[in-house]
């Protein structure tokens, strides 16, 4: 069976907590993570459920979410027909979940789930729209944490949102601050950066973070296709912007030489053709940025029609 991407609604029964958790071969480490969430949510007292979404794992990941969905009915599963990505996987997620409060997390175990109170417990504390996750002690390699670092400070310089770990997917959201924004959920990397940006209030908690049992999926050609994303995404109007500064500099270069050069032609006499040479290149080039401005214009109300087609295709949902 299959499903568009954002046309999905939740089931009309609602519960207080969803976790939602995005899993790509993740056989080894379901069972243990489904155990240790359901042991530290019970005791709140609050209604919940597990949301596993299986972004087209290899392994036995979806068997092993079948049967913890047989022994528990608090436990859900839905399984794309290939690899699509962590993000159109956690817009699965959320689109399905039904709770008041929806916590996102990978399926690897980095962050524990033991931590699910403390993210619960700053939504309310703080009055806030977002518990934003941030990796204390982090154990990720210097490779690993310098492009994120880097990702980081783009995301707030563009976002104007002041926050550390953009990069974490451990966090707690109010259903409110969600649903507004599923339509560009899973098309736009970094859900956390799109709802804050919205205006969404937050309150960053920390949160214990392990090594990975195996090595990182983000390799560094990877994680640069990343950092092209978040100009692309969140930085406003990019080729606009590129092209006005091209068109401005070299309109101003090209006149500057112009002037000098005729200076130089009546006070020595003598015509310096590679001067004015150069100054028709500079003068061209700034003619070409202005009018790269304007194909970024047109390329950028493009996309934002032609973005429509479904973000992921469901081969099975439990």
């Amino acid at each position: 069976m299959t499903h568009p991407s954002d046309t999905t609604a939740p089931p009309s029964e609602t519960v207080d907590v969803t976790v939602v958790v995005t899993l790509f071969n993740e056989q080894a480490t379901v069972a243990e993570l489904a155990r240790r969430a359901v042991v530290a949510l019970e005791p709140l007292g609050r209604s919940f459920e597990l949301v596993f979404v299986d972004d087209g794992s290899t392994d036995g990941s979806f068997l092993e979410v079948e049967r913890l969905a047989a022994a528990d009915p608090r436990i859900r599963g839905v399984r794309f027909k290939r690899n699509f990505g962590q993000h159109p996987a956690m817009h699965a997620g959320l689109a399905r979940a039904r709770g008041a409060v929806i916590v996102t997390m990978d399926g690897d175990l980095q962050n524990p789930p033991e931590e699910l109170p403390r993210l619960l417990a700053a939504l309310d504390e703080h009055h806030v729209d977002v518990a934003s996750g941030r990796r204390a002690g982090r154990q990720d390699s210097f490779e690993r944490t310098l492009p994120s670092r880097l990702v980081n400070g783009m995301l707030r310089r563009f976002t104007g949102v002041h926050i550390s770990d953009f990069g974490c997917a451990y966090n707690a959201y109010r259903r409110d601050a969600i649903l507004p924004l599923l339509g560009s959920i899973g098309k736009q990397k970094f859900t956390k950066a799109l709802v804050l940006a919205a205006g969404a209030t937050v309150v960053e908690v920390d949160v214990a973070h392990a090594a990975r049992a195996d090595a990182s999926r983000y390799s560094p050609l990877r994680l640069a296709k990343l950092a092209a994303h978040v100009l692309v995404g969140f930085w406003p109007q990019p080729i606009q912007l590129v092209g006005v500064w091209l068109g401005v500099l070299c309109t101003i270069g090209g006149v500057g030489l112009g002037c000098y050069g005729v200076a130089f032609w009546i006070d020595r006499a003598n015509f310096p053709g590679p001067l004015f040479g150069g100054v028709a290149v500079l003068l061209i080039l700034g003619i070409q940025g202005f009018l790269l401005a304007l194909v970024g214009e047109y390329l950028g109300r493009i996309r934002r029609d032609v973005e429509g087609r479904p973000l992921y295709m469901v081969d099975r949902e439990i």
